[in-house]
């Protein structure tokens, strides 16, 4: 412990095989949550590092529960969350329409943490019922394209950090395991569509990602949004490319806040989440969720433009594919 804070007082990084090794040994409750606290304070202060992320990452997986989806190819959209914006279930909704045109989707979620609903809260409104066990998982992926994995079931090790990580964060300090949600996805997907709520973050992981070797697409609003929002530009981060686009590139209106709103309640939550995929929702909402939808598909099939993909989307949605694929899953995990 000493050796680490000693580190950390001067500025330096620690490699990624140290990195994992400390997580390790706070799952075995080595270190005081005081302790803990004093770490990802030092780290929060000098700025947190790739080497540093990865080998979190990595402790958090081994120290997890895996799940295998071999041989399909899996693609989760996810946004890092606490953007502080209360936007509906964009990425949920997303989900689904994705899975409904054909594509499998491993989503990895939770709680909500700065919005009424997060992807947990919403599935469980369903009554859906989570679980870690990787033949039901697998069944369900199987029979309906979709599985949702409730992260506190999978990443055992983010328990030993909750408590520092709460008493920081009622500083109004975060800290780098606000970043690891999105990399921790025990199936280990092959694509991944990221929200980001800024153009730091989406650097930051670019690089991670990049590291990782998956295909990925990165997103971020300029307005600070963690998902492509249509309220202004945005950009767009492939693994060899980047691009910032305009909604109205695509035919899309430009959004207002109020358009994106999430609801006061989980019910009203639900009630958005229902209407998009039974579409009967605005055309703002729709449209939000189209786009999002379309830039996961792209991440698949880059080859395709993305107005086919958009096209593919849009096909699901309208058919009704979406919506089947939403009652299916339900009913498999209820």
């Amino acid at each position: 412990m000493d050796n680490i804070l000693k580190k950390l007082v001067n500025q330096e990084v620690l490699s990624k095989e140290q990195a994992k090794e400390l997580l390790i040994e706070i799952t075995e409750q080595k270190y005081t949550n005081e302790q803990i606290a004093a770490i990802l304070m030092g780290i929060q202060m000098r700025g947190v590092a790739v080497d540093e992320i990865l080998g979190f990452r990595e402790g958090l997986l081994e120290t997890g529960v895996h799940t295998d989806f071999k041989p399909y190819k899996v693609i989760d959209i996810v946004g890092t969350g606490g953007d502080g914006k209360n936007t509906f279930n964009i990425s949920t909704c997303s989900c689904f329409i994705v899975a409904g045109a054909g594509y499998k989707v491993a989503k990895h979620g939770n709680y909500a943490a700065s919005s009424i609903s997060g992807a947990s809260n919403v599935l469980e409104a369903h009554g859906v019922k989570f679980t870690n066990d990787n033949d039901k998982l697998r069944r369900s992926l199987e029979e309906c394209g979709f599985v949702h994995q409730h992260a506190p079931l999978f990443a055992k090790g983010m328990k030993w950090v909750a408590p520092a990580r709460k008493a920081l964060g009622q500083l109004g300090t975060p800290s780098c395991f606000n970043l690891l949600g999105p990399l921790v996805n025990p199936c280990n997907p092959d694509y991944q569509l990221l929200g980001t709520a800024n153009l730091d973050q989406q650097r930051l992981y670019r690089q991670v990602y990049q590291r990782l070797g998956i295909k990925f697409g990165i997103v971020t609003s300029v307005d600070g949004y963690d998902e492509i929002s249509l309220t202004g530009n945005f950009k767009v981060v492939y693994n060899e490319e980047e691009h910032i686009y305009q909604p109205l590139e695509f035919g899309m209106e430009i959004l207002k806040t109020e358009d994106l709103y999430g609801g006061d309640t989980l019910e009203e939550a639900k009630e958005i989440f229902d209407s998009i995929l039974e579409n009967r929702s605005t055309k703002a909402q729709k449209d939000v969720v189209l786009v999002n939808s379309a830039f996961a598909i792209h991440v698949i099939e880059q080859e395709k433009s993305f107005q086919e993909c958009l096209a593919i989307a849009r096909e699901s949605l309208e058919s009704g594919k979406a919506l089947n694929t939403l009652k299916k899953y339900i009913e498999l995990n209820s």
